[in-house]
């Protein structure tokens, strides 16, 4: 590739297609470098160093998976939002597995304000009000599905269920369903689930 034109923009883009070939991990500034044919020192006026490119790359990709769910949300609720969001997830990891684990790069807090990652918080909780929950229990159930979705997707993309039955995908399907379940039958808060009753404090005391 040639030098002329190198931008931010352009090394992030290039950065993130060099995470799927090699592995979010392989990816450095010297890496890039050599892609592009040029010395080391040709790009560090446009990224201060490999953290910094991999910060960038994973800026890229919340962009990139924000995007497409926004885009898969439209005009659905429920379990059908959940289900398309969901597949959003696994779907750009199994087409971009190295844009995918930058994804879940931790960002320092300037980074992390600037960054897509409050629009998957917003996405998700879109899904939720169709499911009538109140805080603090939509947070937990946030937290339960990013659990999910990550858990699973990452376990499959090492390999996880390549060799068993039933299959995945027969898995995926049963798993959203089970997470729809949840969801609609909520456990509610009583006395001695996430509280300290008052008879316990006594016998404590």
């Amino acid at each position: 590739m040639a030098r002329a034109g190198l931008t931010p923009e352009r090394l992030a883009q290039a950065g993130a297609e060099l995470a799927d070939e090699v592995g979010f991990d392989q990816v450095t500034v010297s890496a890039l470098a050599r892609r592009f044919d040029v010395k080391v020192a040709s790009l560090y006026s446009h990224v201060k160093n490999s953290q910094d490119l991999k910060t960038k790359i994973a800026l890229l990709a919340l962009e990139e998976l924000a995007d497409r769910g926004s885009a898969a949300l439209a005009g659905r609720a429920g379990k059908d939002a959940l289900t398309a969001l969901a597949n959003v997830y696994r779907d750009y990891a199994r087409e971009h597995p190295g844009r995918y684990a930058a994804a879940q790069l931790r960002l320092s807090p300037e980074a992390a304000a600037a960054s897509a990652g409050p629009r998957h918080s917003q996405m998700t909780r879109a899904i939720l009000r169709g499911y009538d929950l109140t805080e603090p229990d939509e947070t937990h159930a946030v937290r339960l599905l990013g659990s999910v979705f990550h858990g699973y997707v990452s376990l499959e993309l090492a390999g996880g269920f390549s060799h068993s039955t039933p299959g995945s995908q027969e898995s995926w399907l049963r798993i959203l369903d089970a997470l729809d379940a949840t969801l609609r039958n909520w456990p509610t808060t009583g006395a001695g689930r996430g509280t300290t009753s008052a008879t316990t404090v006594d016998q404590q005391g």
